[in-house]
């Protein structure tokens, strides 16, 4: 009888267990589903992205979002490459990296075209307070100021293959000069340089920790770090560079996709960007107008010109060319060209016209825009590039050798 009993209450138990791991059976699909998840690569830090994030993850507590912060020439990369990774967002500053990537039909319209604006920036140069008026050098009021012998070796950049930042950096300079004399310019910045940093980043801790003196970059960038002592002057003209957020196709996610863009560019999420840890110019101007008071005078003026406004179509036509050039003429000769820089401006008793010479071969890009984009984008052309550099270098540095001779 008490076998019977045992038996049969043993049998009672595993039909419990069974139906209860039925029950979780079933429940577990539903459970998935009610958890919907979202990628997002960027290249922005997450100081910017956490804010934007939490605010989000509170309206939607069932979107579980996963980001990765690459910096945006490596993103693009990988998007060109076929998102194996499948990332549903792409997010950055560098408004040439979306029209390469939606010229190669990789970006998908959730409803904000194939990638919406949600921020205004301007590039520029920081420093470190107590340097300044007041300090131990002048602050450089335009870009030409930045040629001063005074700051040889005295400044920092990031490389544009690296930087989002830099590219666009880099563009404003070629944008509002010209092809030639915007080369030239970034050329002699070569004999001011002190490092070519691998990451924006890399050249703020640097100006913080007293590395160098100048640092060039983005304005939120440096104005999210005024309790490190760091100001910021923005480079004249003003030029507005937007940031964008752009769907990928391949994502699977695209309602959750949908839902971000949309918080992005609603008041809400225009208001985040006003928070001093974030500090970018809304697209908003409804919610900009609460920046009235603090907001450059300069820059609120340029918001209103159109000739005031970066370029990204004519970023991104040259876009490989820009960064390969720079690679090619300055960070590969990086050493060599300051050098060569600081020899020239040491012969100031040598006759004029012998150094104007020279200054004309250290400023001298010889590629029109026409020939570089008319080239092959290959190693093989990156080689040819810098062996032009490298030639025009040795002639520079075989008249310079002429002019020490006693």
């Amino acid at each position: 009888m008490r076998r019977s009993t045992q038996n049969r209450s043993a049998r009672a138990v595993g039909r419990i267990f069974r139906l209860t791991s039925l029950l979780v059976a079933l429940a577990l699909p539903a459970l998935s589903m009610a958890v919907e998840e979202l990628r997002i690569i960027t290249s922005y830090q997450p100081s910017m992205t956490h804010p934007m994030l939490e605010a989000f993850q509170q309206r939607y507590p069932d979107i579980h979002v996963r980001v990765l912060n690459k910096n945006t020439h490596a993103a693009v990369d990988e998007m060109l490459a076929g998102n194996e990774r499948r990332f549903d967002l792409f997010w950055a500053s560098a408004p040439e990296a979306f029209v390469v990537l939606e010229h190669a039909g990789l970006l998908v319209d959730l409803g904000h075209g194939p990638h919406a604006d949600f921020a205004w920036s301007a590039v520029g140069w920081t420093w470190r307070s107590p340097h300044g008026p007041t300090g131990q050098f002048p602050v450089p009021q335009d870009w030409n100021d930045l040629l001063d012998p005074a700051f040889a070796q005295s400044i920092a950049m990031s490389h544009p293959m690296r930087s989002g930042t830099m590219h666009s950096l880099l563009e404003t300079i070629l944008q509002d000069r010209g092809w030639q004399a915007g080369w030239a310019w970034v050329l002699e910045l070569t004999g001011q340089l002190n490092t070519i940093s691998a990451r924006s980043f890399g050249v703020l801790e640097g100006v913080v920790r007293g590395d160098f003196t100048i640092g060039l970059t983005i304005d939120f960038l440096a104005l999210t770090r005024s309790t490190d002592g760091l100001v910021f002057r923005y480079g004249r003209p003003v030029i507005m560079i937007p940031a964008r957020i752009a769907a990928l196709r391949g994502s699977q996610h695209n309602k959750a996709a949908h839902a971000f863009m949309d918080f992005v560019l609603s008041e809400d999420g225009q208001r985040i960007l006003l928070r001093p840890d974030v500090r970018r110019i809304p697209v908003n101007p409804d919610v900009r107008a609460e920046l009235a008071e603090s907001l450059n005078p300069e820059v609120r003026a340029a918001l209103n010109f159109s000739w005031s406004r970066y370029d990204p179509e004519l970023a991104a036509r040259r876009y490989w060319e820009v960064n390969q050039i720079f690679e090619a003429f300055v960070a590969r000769d990086l050493l060599l060209r300051r050098d060569l820089w600081r020899r020239l401006r040491a012969l100031s008793q040598a006759p004029a016209a012998e150094r104007t010479r020279i200054r004309r071969l250290l400023t001298w890009m010889p590629l029109t825009e026409h020939q570089a984009r008319s080239t092959s984008q290959n190693r093989e052309t990156l080689v040819e590039w810098s062996e032009r550099s490298h030639t025009i270098l040795r002639d520079a540095e075989a008249l310079i050798r002429l002019l020490e001779q006693p």
